[in-house]
């Protein structure tokens, strides 16, 4: 029983200058469809403003056998 390839990351990192909700949404919809698992999100925001200017989503993905 094969794992993934050793080239395959077990975390990928999202950064996002549009923080919106489709935006956001796309991301997530996106990474989880080639396997990641969505972990956290962490928001950057600007002194003296509330709206985030970037957003990192933070995904993980287990190894598991190729085929399953």
């Amino acid at each position: 029983m094969s794992l993934l390839p050793p080239e395959t990351p077990p975390y990928r990192v999202v950064e996002l200058s549009d923080v919106s909700d489709r935006a956001i949404e796309e991301a997530l919809n996106r990474e989880g469809g080639e396997g990641y698992r969505f972990d956290s999100i962490h928001f950057v925001t600007q002194q003296g403003n509330r709206r985030p200017a970037m957003a990192f989503l933070f995904f993980t993905r287990e190894g598991r056998p190729c085929g399953a």
